[in-house]
C-alpha cells in the first residue's frame, strides 16, 4: 500500500518531540505532507522552533513546519514548563534551525491542504486543537479531505493537569468540543493509555545504545521528562504520551478499544475540559469516537527504540 498521507499537529514538547521522530522514521508508512504547530506545552514560537529543531535532528528539513495560533480559543494559555523544562526540549541541546519559516499560518496551511487534496488525510494531533477548530470554524468544508483524525488528549479517568482535566483538552475544551461535534472519523488516545507506557530504566537503556544523535537526544529528553508525573500519579516511570498516537497509526494491533460517544466538558469550573466517554451509546448520544483503552508497552517501545535506530 501506498503510504498515508499524513500532518502532525503538535506543541513540542518533549513527547511530541519523540512522536515526531517515530513518524519521521516511518517513511513506508508516512507520506508526512507537513507539522503544524500550537502553543501548548510552551508558548508558540518555542513549540515553532522546536518541531523544526527536531527535524533537522532526523534529516527531514523536506516536512515544512507551519506556525498556528498562540493561544487557545477563549481561555488565557496554559503552560508545561514544569514537565518539558523552560524550552519544552529539556535534555537535548540541539541546534537552532537554519531553514526559513514558512509565511503561511498553520490554519490557512490545514485548509488549502484539506480542501485540494486527492486522497482524504490523516490528522495526528498531539496538543491542545486550536489550531484544528479554527480551520473547520472557518471552512467547514475540510472535514471532506480528513480520513481520520487520532487525538493524544482526555481520559476515562482522572486528569494530570487538574483532577478531572488532561492538559490538552484542559488548555483548549472549547476547541476540543469544536472537533469532537464536528463528526470526524475520530480515535482518542487518553491518559488511560497512555499511562500504561512509562519510560522504565531498561527502556530508556534500549534508547541511549543506539548511540546515535537521534538516539542520544531522546535519551536526554526522557532521561529529564515526567518525573513529576511518577508521584503526582503513583506511576513506575514517566509515562509516553504522545508517541502513542503515531505507535496506533503504524500498529494498531497494539491498542484496544471500542466505540463511545465522547463529550468534553466546556462550562464548569471544576471539571473544566474533562472528557465524559459514555461506553453504551444511545439513540440520542451515539458513538462518535474510538476510545482507545488498553496498550502493549513492550510491543510500543520495541517499535519506537527500532524504528529511531533507522535514524
Amino acid at each position: 500500500m501506498p503510504p498515508r498521507p499524513l500532518i502532525i499537529d503538535c506543541d513540542p514538547g518533549v513527547d511530541d518531540a519523540i512522536a515526531l521522530l517515530l513518524a519521521f522514521a516511518s517513511p513506508d508508512e508516512f507520506d508526512l505532507l507537513g507539522i503544524t504547530t500550537v502553543a501548548g506545552n510552551v508558548p508558540l514560537a518555542l513549540t515553532t522552533a522546536n518541531a523544526r529543531r527536531i527535524g533537522h535532528l532526523a534529516q527531514r528539513t523536506d516536512v515544512p513546519v507551519y506556525a498556528g495560533c498562540p493561544r487557545p480559543l477563549v481561555r488565557s494559555l496554559t503552560t508545561a514548563e514544569d514537565i518539558h523544562g523552560a524550552t519544552g526540549l529539556q535534555g537535548a541541546d540541539l541546534p537552532e534551525p537554519t531553514l526559513p519559516l514558512p509565511a503561511q499560518h498553520a490554519v490557512a496551511y490545514l485548509i488549502e491542504r484539506l480542501t485540494t487534496t486527492k486522497t482524504p488525510i490523516t490528522l495526528a494531533t498531539l496538543g491542545p486543537l486550536t489550531n484544528l477548530a479554527v480551520a473547520l470554524i472557518q471552512c467547514p468544508d475540510i472535514a471532506q479531505g480528513i480520513d481520520e483524525v487520532v487525538m493524544m488528549g482526555g481520559a476515562l479517568g482522572g486528569g494530570n493537569i487538574t483532577p478531572a482535566a488532561e492538559f490538552n483538552l484542559y488548555v483548549d475544551p472549547h476547541a476540543a468540543k469544536v472537533v469532537i461535534d464536528a463528526g470526524l472519523p475520530l480515535t482518542m488516545v487518553g491518559l488511560d493509555v497512555t499511562h500504561q507506557v512509562v519510560t522504565t530504566a531498561d527502556r530508556l537503556a534500549a534508547l541511549e545504545q543506539l548511540r546515535t544523535p537521534v538516539g542520544q537526544a531522546a535519551a536526554g529528553m526522557l532521561r529529564y521528562y515526567g518525573q513529576i508525573d511518577i508521584e503526582r500519579h503513583n506511576l513506575v516511570a514517566p509515562p509516553l504520551h504522545d508517541p502513542c498516537v503515531i505507535a496506533y497509526l503504524l500498529c494498531p494491533e497494539l491498542f484496544s478499544g471500542r466505540p463511545m460517544h465522547l463529550a468534553v466538558e466546556t462550562e464548569g469550573t471544576l471539571c473544566l475540559g474533562r472528557t465524559v466517554a459514555n461506553p453504551c451509546p444511545t439513540a440520542a448520544a451515539p458513538a462518535n469516537a474510538i476510545v482507545l483503552e488498553t496498550a502493549h508497552a513492550v510491543g510500543i517501545y520495541s517499535l519506537l527504540t527500532e524504528r529511531l535506530g533507522k535514524l
